[in-house]
């Protein structure tokens, strides 16, 4: 478990200091190969790759959502106008890589999840914005809106690791 946080925090970091200079390829870099390290440890791979392509997918739609609605502006790596940067779609999969080994626990907590995800969620794109990979074009609004659908996406990513554990009740995966 150890391990799995670690190394989320390696990949959050540098995707985000990467996105913030201007070389957004390389945090995602790091991330892929922190995901690709995670499936060649599950010992159910292609449950664990299920969410983690459900939780990529939920993450494009929301990040370019709040792009298009023009709340959020990310400094560098947006491949598609008005469409979320590669670095965030790779911040979603190793996410994904959390919610069976380090978030475990919260399995079934609808309400923990919710309140965590609120809080959290936001925290995380207002750490981005303060290291200089994003910029709120609305503040108090985009945090609001945050605080919404993280409410919304934790619990439903939660509900999604209990119907795809590619981990197994150890964690062996990291």
């Amino acid at each position: 478990m150890i391990v799995n946080i670690v190394l989320f925090q390696v990949g959050w970091f540098a995707c985000v200091l990467s996105a913030a200079h201007g070389w957004p390829w390389l945090g995602t870099g790091v991330a892929v190969a922190v995901v690709a390290y995670h499936l060649m440890r599950a010992t159910r791979t292609n449950e664990e790759l299920k969410l983690i392509a459900i939780a990529l997918v939920i993450g494009a739609v929301w990040d370019s959502a709040l792009v298009a609605l023009g709340w959020i502006s990310y400094t560098s790596g947006t491949l598609v106008a008005g469409a979320a940067p590669q670095w965030i779609l790779a911040l979603w999969a190793l996410f994904a890589t959390t919610l069976n080994i380090s978030m475990r626990w919260m399995k079934q907590r609808w309400l923990i999840a919710f309140v965590l995800g609120a809080a959290c969620g936001p925290l995380s794109y207002w750490g981005a914005g303060r290291m200089g990979a994003a910029t709120f074009t609305e503040p108090m609004a985009t945090l609001i809106a945050l605080a919404v659908g993280w409410g919304v996406i934790m619990p439903t990513l939660m509900w999604l690791s209990v119907r795809f554990d590619g981990v197994g009740s150890k964690g062996a995966a990291v």
